[in-house]
């Protein structure tokens, strides 16, 4: 094993500077890799992958101006608004899910934040996921403190509250919601025992200080997300987004690198954006640190792989799933 690597292992830092991830982006890709690959393979079995499902459990007319989303009410994406699903339903989703292999279930619903009224719900639904022996996870919003110790006593595991972007680009992102917010709520979700799921999303025009800057927010959290999805822009016509140059591949799998390095116990989670990624690129992600996908052909109201290629794929790489296992642990295999 490789020295430095080795070092590597002991010292889970959330000191990073902003020079530091900068520096990481620029190494020779090939280095850069070599390093997230070795560092990956201290923490992580390299040969198994974690599997969610998301499912929009309400979609649609969410008052939030977010540019590349096609729930927003702002837009004209001829996407149908749907309520809030019955508890029954979520829970056949859910076991089907885990007959497929997925281990955690993913339940996201588009509002600003949740009324207290659909948060009990909302917790029905968790409690009656759990009950079927999978990790829960969902993404509501902003939450305040009372409701995330709520939904921590519903027996969630995870709570996804993504950055999107640095905070320096969020404006033009984003511009009924503070950067500050977010950070907020996820203040709420560790304070309330629970764990963090939080990434981002590049491809957005962001320039390269900006991919540095997101991945230094997430990596000088007082804890690291324990699953840090990243995400590619999805570009979904009649959003302002629409029409935005795609990012170059080598990119996006540098950034899943530097993740990787700088979050070494975390799940770097592929999401969004799948669908136009070559078996190719995803191999190179895995190889880079990335552990964790969503199965099914549905990431909300986006397109993802069936998980038949998912299936296919993995196993062409010599890959499989993670085996379940709870969250609430609150350690990453050693």
């Amino acid at each position: 094993m490789d020295a430095t690597v080795g070092s590597e292992r002991a010292a889970i830092r959330t000191d990073w500077t902003l020079d530091e991830v900068q520096a990481l982006f620029a190494e020779a890709f090939s280095n850069l890799l070599y390093r997230a690959h070795g560092l990956h393979r201290c923490w992580f079995d390299p040969t198994e992958v974690q599997i969610s499902t998301l499912l929009s459990i309400k979609t649609g007319a969410c008052p939030e101006d977010c540019a590349y989303c096609p729930q927003s009410i702002r837009y004209n994406t001829g996407l149908e608004d749907e309520p809030l699903m019955h508890i029954d339903e979520v829970v056949k989703h859910a076991r089907a899910a885990r007959e497929k292999g997925a281990t955690r279930f993913c339940m996201g619903a588009a509002y600003r934040s949740p009324k207290n009224k659909q948060l009990e719900q909302i917790a029905a639904m968790i409690a009656a996921v759990r009950d079927l022996g999978m990790e829960t996870c969902a993404t509501l919003g902003m939450l305040s403190i009372e409701q995330a110790e709520r939904l921590k006593q519903a027996g969630l595991d995870y709570y996804n509250h993504n950055l999107d972007s640095s905070e320096s680009y969020y404006r033009k992102i984003i511009t009924t919601r503070r950067f500050q917010d977010r950070l907020d709520t996820l203040k709420a979700v560790r304070d309330a025992g629970l764990r963090v799921c939080c990434g981002g999303i590049i491809g957005m025009g962001e320039t390269a200080h900006d991919r540095s800057e997101l991945l230094h927010t997430l990596a000088t959290m007082p804890e690291h997300p324990g699953s840090v999805p990243i995400n590619q822009l999805v570009q979904i016509e009649g959003t302002p987004l629409h029409g935005t140059e795609p990012l170059d591949p080598i990119e996006f799998v540098r950034t899943i690198a530097v993740a990787r390095i700088l979050m070494p116990r975390s799940h770097v989670r592929l999401s969004a954006g799948r669908t136009e990624m070559s078996d190719e690129m995803q191999a190179l992600c895995f190889f880079a640190g990335a552990n964790s996908i969503f199965y099914g052909d549905k990431l909300l109201t986006t397109d993802n792989p069936d998980v038949s290629r998912d299936q296919a794929l993995l196993a062409r790489l010599g890959m499989r799933p993670e085996a379940a296992k709870m969250a609430n642990d609150g350690k990453s295999r050693l």
